[in-house]
């Protein structure tokens, strides 16, 4: 190794399949670690122990700030450069209670020299010691632009955090860490809180960057293929060789049992129509440990697994049974010093705590003696198992996972970065200690008999969120009386001059100064092989992707549901809810899931629309029942079976579970839809004037909601006829007339498969039905929705093909310039929200939306302007390839086979073919200013259109709601 290197150890992970490093960098005391391997994807990441000492957001702020300018890249806002002008496959950066990471990742060795020069040069050197407006712009700022206005607070972060803590699960999940852990940096809130973050001052923040932002105080990791002495050799001379090794207070603490019961109640904000009964949430969580035993992390997911998650899990069960909750959840949280495990029930109430705990201690107590049930075991290490081995993590790289897993134990005892990669010896000895009473033992020492445990409440109120708004803006007008004249003026100046800095263009020099590839430097090559083979098994289309899959069969088994009737299409919603989560003849609910996970990587049900690529008619598409199953290819015949039992064999009549799932549906997506509002307004929108968006509405978005609300409150009179409705829905549905199949496997893995695909269709159903059809009809609607929450999630949609438009590449460029630049500038920077994104589809569906923001008629405005700014569009040759570039990344994104048969797949429906995706490809590559500019035509269709939804604060709704049709509460009193 390299003499400016202390080697401290080496190993070969043949979990990972990776040759591992540690070293030290005898100057500077950096630890780096290094996984050398065969993906090409590669991954740097450097991290810093960064630990809290209040809830001003500091460690969260600096997050945002650093990555604002630097010493050799004196722009403005480099990450927004990267992000649209690299061929990155993942960037970004992460606040954690105790640790700030930023990883980067590209597949182009000159890209991912770039991306780690620009990182490195903004943790070590960045701009905010020279220029204030990045903290105020990133964190907090007083806002007022005349005299006569209101003094408010803007910033991205206290926006950012405006959101969070406008949702009860993570408010709950902070408060439980923070209560476990009240001695140490986990007893605040590292990513700030909205109360506190403007009590953060530019000195105390500039001090906790000198404090922490050190190589004595940092992680870096390199994995992938790569020149490791090549890189090792750079970081020495560019950046660690500059600084010399000094002592940096970093260390997280120990929390010490707590003496006494820790028993909090909280509170929470709910509209006055939104019901308080059956809206609390209770939770009792238990420290478990410390990282350094990797063992017991793992055995306490399984545990999450076998007592809480699975349908049936007993503890889960019981709380259910005893009807004190709606739904309940757990959590195992490792990723910190002393890892913890938390239960937690759903839409319950306050006066049910003491049953609620003794219901947990009671059913602990009978399974130590009594005894887990062993297949319930076995399941659960093999769902972790299987998920280990496939790795597989959608469109990231598996290498960012690796990383972050590293830190679990390296941040904690430096000498030890690869504790948590080693993992299949630790599913052995679990299947080992699965046949004695180990995990019996678990649950006496950690959940029966410790005394380190938290008991947290939160509440309900009405008018909770009117409360803190009208305290924020008493103390902001509090502060305004307190001001004097020149006080009120340097305001006013500060407000002027920090919008004329965020508006400025960087000067060329500073442009110049960020490295950009060069259009020839990009393949021409879609380089995109859709392997699909269409074979029949009689009557029935059977997809054959071919791929190498490493001994995995990917099976998708796709129900047409063109022909369900109009009043059942709703129900296609729930029915994915329920198979699967149900018993069936042969099995309770609770077997037929160990049974599946025991064996395979597991049986899942979907709903999805494949658009088909022909003409304008955007209601041309085919609307599936999917169902999915992943598994080693020598468990087919058995995938087969057990799908068989789901589809053909399911009690449906088993109305106490139905109840179950039911309620269990409508908490989660009383969660999920104002936290994803932006995926909730779009998909909202998009049903007023798009046939296939109609039908994912119905079965998926807030119009299924307000059925299952329905459903949920008048279950006994209901049930009877929602029985009938789901097995009438079966029967209409799984038939061998409706079936297409698609395999991705590599060669050995279609032996068999059509065999199987025969037997399965003898077993559908064949018997005459009622047939019908979805119905839908344009209808304008314009909707708001209250939240208790505090920001707006704006969405705006259209069709361009609808409007005579035809689709090309440059859209791909145009998505680009939107995110990152006029509505990332507009929306975020000028703005305060926290996000900004579009999209303009093959289809000609597009939509513009913003995420946690504070405005609402601002951002429409902006939206407005969106013609006029593609109608002006200016780009030098350096600034158009760097919008290309930044599309040619998306196309460029490494696939698994898993995603790759996936989109063989979906071309196939849709009518694609590789030439398809190479002239798309050329038309991003041959793009012209001009291009662009001829787009303002698509755009000025989809805003045209007027289909808006917004979903957002009751205070901003009711201020600004005449821009809108119908405003009503999303959750229904």
């Amino acid at each position: 190794m390299l003499d400016a290197y202390e080697l401290i150890s080496q190993e070969r992970i043949e979990d990972v399949h990776s040759d591992a490093s540690l070293l030290v960098h005898k100057k500077s005391g950096a630890r780096i670690a290094l996984l050398a391997n065969d993906d090409k994807n590669k991954v740097f990441t450097i991290g810093f122990r960064t630990p809290p000492k209040n809830s001003t957001g500091v460690a969260h702020i600096i997050e945002h700030t650093v990555l604002c300018g630097s010493r050799k890249f004196p722009l403005k806002d480099p990450f927004v450069e990267l992000a649209k002008g690299s061929l990155n496959t993942f960037l970004n950066a992460m606040t954690y209670p105790d640790k700030t990471v930023y990883p980067v990742a590209s597949c182009n060795d000159t890209d991912f020299q770039n991306l780690m020069d620009v990182y490195l040069d903004a943790v070590f050197y960045p701009n905010i010691y020279r220029n204030e407006k990045i903290f105020r712009q990133e964190g907090w700022h007083y806002q007022m632009e005349k005299e006569s206005d209101p003094l408010t607070y803007n910033g991205v972060v206290y926006n950012e955090m405006k959101g969070a803590f406008s949702s009860p699960e993570e408010v709950l999940n902070r408060a439980v860490l923070n209560h476990l852990f009240p001695d140490t940096p986990y007893g605040v809130e590292s990513g700030g809180d909205p109360e506190e973050i403007p009590e953060l001052t530019y000195e105390e923040f500039l001090d906790f960057h000198r404090k922490y932002y050190h190589p004595s105080n940092c992680y870096i990791c390199l994995y992938g293929n790569m020149d490791m002495e090549e890189k090792l050799r750079w970081l020495d001379q560019a950046y660690l060789g500059a600084f010399d090794r000094i002592s940096v207070d970093s260390e997280i603490p120990f929390q010490k049992p707590l003496s006494g019961n820790c028993d909090v109640s909280m509170e929470y904000p709910v509209l006055e129509d939104e019901p308080v009964e059956d809206n609390t949430y209770l939770s009792e969580s238990f420290v478990v440990g410390d990282y350094s035993d990797t063992l017991l992390n793992m055995s306490f997911s399984i545990l999450e697994y076998v007592l809480l998650d699975a349908p049936g899990a007993p503890v889960k069960q019981a709380l259910l049974d005893s009807g004190i909750c709606k739904n309940v959840e757990g959590a195992y949280n490792d990723g910190t010093l002393q890892p913890f495990f938390s239960i937690i029930a759903q839409n319950a109430n306050e006066k049910d705590k003491d049953r609620f705990l003794k219901i947990i201690r009671d059913t602990l107590e009978e399974l130590t003696v009594s005894g887990i049930p062993k297949k319930a075991l076995y399941s659960g290490i093999n769902y972790y198992e299987f998920r280990f081995r496939e790795a597989d993590y959608a469109s990231f790289p598996k290498g960012l996972f690796y990383v972050l897993d590293m830190f679990d134990s390296w941040l904690y005892d430096w000498k030890k970065p690869f504790d948590y990669l080693k993992e299949l010896q630790v599913f052995e000895t679990l299947k080992q200690k699965a046949q004695t009473d180990y995990f019996e033992q678990l649950i006496r020492k950690w959940l029966l008999q410790n005394p380190h445990a938290a008991v947290v409440t939160l509440v309900p109120k009405r008018g909770l969120a009117a409360e803190q708004d009208a305290g924020t803006a008493r103390k902001l007008a509090e502060k305004k009386a307190s001001l004097t004249p020149d006080q009120i003026s340097e305001i006013i100046k500060e407000t002027e001059e920090l919008k004329a800095y965020q508006e400025a263009p960087d000067s060329p020099e500073a442009m110049d100064s960020l490295p950009v590839l060069k259009r020839s430097d990009i393949s021409r090559s879609a380089d995109l092989h859709l392997c699909t083979q269409e074979c029949r098994v009689g009557e029935t289309v059977f997809l054959k992707e071919k791929y190498d899959t490493n001994g995995i069969g990917y099976l998708r088994l796709m129900f047409n549901t063109e022909q369900v009737p109009d009043d059942l299409v709703p129900y296609l919603g729930l029915l994915r809810g329920v198979l699967g989560m149900i018993g069936t003849e042969n099995y309770s609910y609770g077997e037929l899931f160990h049974e599946i996970n025991a064996s395979t990587g597991g049986i899942s049900f979907a709903l999805q629309s494949l658009q088909v690529d022909k003409g304008r008619d955007n209601n041309k598409g085919y609307r599936m029942f999917t169902v999915s199953a992943k598994y080693l290819l020598p468990q087919q015949e058995f995938v087969f079976r057990m799908i068989q039992e789901i589809l053909c064999r399911s009690c449906l009549d088993d109305t106490k579970r139905l109840y179950e799932i039911v309620a269990g549906i409508k908490s989660g997506m009383q969660q999920s839809i104002p936290a994803a509002g932006h995926s909730s307004a779009v998909r909202r929108a998009q049903a007023s004037q798009s046939f296939l968006g109609a039908w994912s509405e119905r079965t998926g978005g807030i119009e299924f909601y307000r059925l299952i609300e329905n459903l949920e409150k008048n279950f006994d009179s209901e049930k009877e006829a929602l029985v009938g409705k789901l097995q009438e829905l079966m029967k209409i549905l799984f038939r061998p007339e409706n079936l297409y199949v698609s395999l991705t496997a590599d060669d050995s893995g279609f032996d068999g498969a059509a065999e199987q695909v025969e037997l399965l269709k003898k077993s559908l159903c064949a018997s005459p039905c009622r047939k019908g059809a979805f119905t839908w009809r344009p209808e304008q609607k314009n909707e708001g929705f209250k939240t208790s929450g505090q920001v707006q999630y704006v969405a705006q949609t259209g069709n361009f093909r609808a409007a005579g438009c035809e689709y090309t590449g440059a859209f791909r460029i145009l998505r680009v310039i939107l995110n990152y630049d006029y509505l990332w500038m507009n929306l975020r920077v000028l703005g305060g929200a926290y996000g900004c994104m579009s999209a303009f589809r093959r289809s000609g569906e597009s939509y513009l939306v913003s995420y946690r923001d504070p405005h609402l008629k601002r951002t429409l405005e902006v939206y407005r302007g969106l013609p006029d700014y593609l109608k002006n569009f200016q780009a030098d040759e350096r600034t158009m390839t760097k919008y290309i570039i930044g599309a040619i990344s998306e196309l460029d994104t490494p696939l698994n086979a898993a995603a790759k048969g996936d989109l063989a797949m979906t071309s196939w429906f849709a009518g694609l073919t590789e030439a398809d995706f190479q002239k798309e490809r050329e038309e991003v590559l041959d793009a012209r200013p001009e291009d662009i500019r001829k787009l303002s035509a698509a755009a000025q269709a989809v805003l045209d259109a007027d289909n808006r939804c917004v979903i957002g604060s009751e205070s901003v709704l009711e201020k600004d709601g005449d821009v809108l049709s119908v405003i009503r509460p999303l959750v229904q009193g």
